[in-house]
């Protein structure tokens, strides 16, 4: 057994979502065990080089998680040959822009979602990595967690039977910032800077039912900005230029339809902060980010409406909930984990940049219907 290293440098690492997802729940995690075991008995030891804007944030995250290296200059970073793989999780804005650096700079390329604002930005990227050979992929991590896991074992089961319609409601209640702070940081509200909650949710929507339940054909949405004035870090009142909520209909391959409810403007009152109903014809399942309910046909009962009398079966209690049979992993980590043995060993990979641009094209195609306000057809892509 010999220890390999990977010098990953990790553009917005300062981020909540670089500092606590990507590096102390994944890539640290990982070196903290001794690197990632790959099939040959080798270990694979990532070794982060954090990159930002701030020296004092960069320099202050450094010391407390014990990296060695980071730098305010991405150009340096992209043009260091000992840098393997570049990593973008800063704000969505200008990420086709970093990605085409990295090309350029012979970097193999992973990225968070979405790859790029526009379809024809996130094909671009897709085909000029997939043309040089370089590693590539794109964070899909909603499918490692443990409820959608689960929905695809009772799914693997054969228990649904055939696939007649889905439903999926996800968000809650964001605060504008006057009577609590927001807790979106205030360029998820910005056009300008990538903002939108199509753009942002959309991705996860795209993989996620493509692999759970079928690939898409064709989609018909509606937006709206239900709060259009927000106060942003800095205690300053902005307007709000992008869609806070999204409701959308989604026909699949096989026929079957799925209702997409998504909304930053709602108070939660259901099991989780998102859940995904599918109904098929011999059972039906459930499943929140870490829970999964089944009812079978057999256990499906017959409610009655009394328009005199209160509704008496208690719907909640006639599902049962699937066990905690599977291992956990952190989601972003089994994420990590894919690419890095992908990059290492040449294993095989689903969530290639391809796949995401297949979630531009989604949020593409749900912006198109509003406008045009008609239902758009998802053609198939390739690089």
């Amino acid at each position: 057994m010999s220890v390999r290293t990977v010098s990953i440098a990790i553009n917005g690492a300062t981020g909540r979502m670089g500092t606590t997802n990507h590096l102390q729940r994944a890539l640290l995690a990982i070196r903290r065990e001794g690197g990632l075991a790959l099939a040959n008995g080798d270990r694979l030891v990532p070794e982060p080089i954090i990159l930002g804007r701030s020296v004092e944030k960069l320099r202050s995250l450094a010391q407390s998680l014990g990296i060695e290296r980071w730098s305010t200059d991405l150009d340096t970073a992209l043009s260091d040959p000992k840098v393997d793989i570049f990593f973008d999780c800063s704000a969505t804005g200008g990420r086709a822009v970093l990605a085409r650096r990295a090309i350029a700079a012979g970097k193999h390329l992973y990225l968070e979602k979405p790859t790029a604002e526009t379809l024809e930005d996130a094909l671009a990227i897709a085909r000029a990595a997939a043309k040089a050979g370089l590693k590539n992929g794109v964070i899909q991590d909603k499918v490692h967690l443990p409820g959608p896991r689960k929905l695809a074992l009772v799914r693997d089961s054969g228990f649904l039977g055939e696939l007649l319609a889905a439903r999926l409601e996800f968000g809650w209640w964001v605060f504008d910032g006057t009577l609590q702070p927001c807790q979106r940081p205030s360029w998820n509200y910005r056009r300008a800077e990538g903002g939108g909650l199509v753009l942002d949710m959309f991705q996860h929507w795209r993989y996620m039912i493509d692999r759970l339940l079928g690939e898409m054909r064709a989609i018909s949405c509606r937006t709206a900005t239900l709060t259009p004035r927000r106060v942003d870090e800095r205690g300053n009142s902005y307007g709000v230029d992008v869609e806070d909520a999204a409701y959308a209909t989604i026909e699949l391959q096989s026929g079957a339809i799925v209702e997409v409810s998504s909304s930053w403007c709602t108070r939660v009152r259901r099991d989780d902060l998102m859940t995904l109903q599918v109904d098929g014809t011999t059972g039906s399942a459930l499943a929140g980010l870490h829970r999964c309910w089944t009812q079978s046909l057999a256990n499906t009962p017959k409610p009655f409406f009394n328009p005199d009398e209160p509704q008496s079966m208690r719907f909640h209690e006639q599902w049962s909930e699937v066990p905690d049979n599977l291992p956990h992993q952190n989601p972003f980590r089994a994420c990590w984990e894919s690419f890095l043995r992908h990059w290492a060993e040449d294993a095989p990979f689903v969530s290639t940049l391809l796949e995401g641009a297949k979630g531009v094209q989604l949020a593409d195609a749900a912006y198109r219907s509003e406008k045009e306000r008609r239902w758009i057809d998802l053609a198939q892509l390739s690089v």
